[in-house]
């Protein structure tokens, strides 16, 4: 069975990785394509307060069930469109470990900062100065094999441009080079080979 490809959108919320997504899925023509977004897997927890320390753990718990089912649907051969951002270290290094480096074609989704303050605030469903503070965190590992700003860019050009890319899929992908700077342990021969 052959494995399925990802293209994992990173970006700071609001940045317009899920408009982007959505877009994917009606471009993409070859291959049935499905759309995981971690805030659809925050949606699924509980309503019920909890405290702090709790609700860190269970954010936590959820992050790493996120990319487990990634790569559980990769694997099984579904292509995947991941919308996530990456704004703690640990993220990053837990999606190298848990998925196939060469079947994910990392793409950056850039936004000015103004911009993302007008979209938070036109949005109104997000807490005020969410998407500032991801903002020097999302992209701080510094290595796409594609980017996008959304600012100059409509969700619809950005999945255009991505679809174009897909059949020059590169040999040596970024998240492979971030796998062996960040984890070289697991090299070329690690649990991927």
């Amino acid at each position: 069975m052959t494995a399925g490809r990802i293209i994992f959108l990173n970006g700071t919320s609001s940045s317009g990785k899920s408009s982007i997504a959505r877009e994917l899925l009606n471009v993409l023509d070859d291959g049935v394509f499905f759309h995981l977004s971690v805030d659809s897997f925050n949606a699924m927890r509980t309503k019920r307060a909890i405290g702090p320390e709790e609700l860190d753990a269970a954010l936590r718990r959820t992050r790493m069930g996120f990319h487990r089912s990634i790569a559980a649907m990769a694997d099984v051969g579904n292509d995947v469109i991941v919308d996530h951002v990456l704004s703690e270290p640990w993220r990053l290094l837990d999606c190298l470990s848990v998925l196939c480096p060469e079947d994910v074609l990392f793409v950056g989704v850039h936004c000015p900062l103004e911009e993302l303050r007008l979209r938070e605030r036109a949005r109104g469903d997000r807490p005020p100065g969410l998407a500032e503070h991801q903002y020097d965190l999302v992209h701080r590992h510094g290595d796409y094999d594609l980017e996008c700003d959304t600012s100059t860019a409509s969700p619809r050009e950005c999945a255009e441009r991505i679809k174009r890319f897909l059949p020059h899929f590169p040999d040596r992908t970024a998240f492979a080079r971030l796998r062996d700077r960040y984890l070289p342990e697991r090299g070329e021969a690690g649990i991927f080979a």
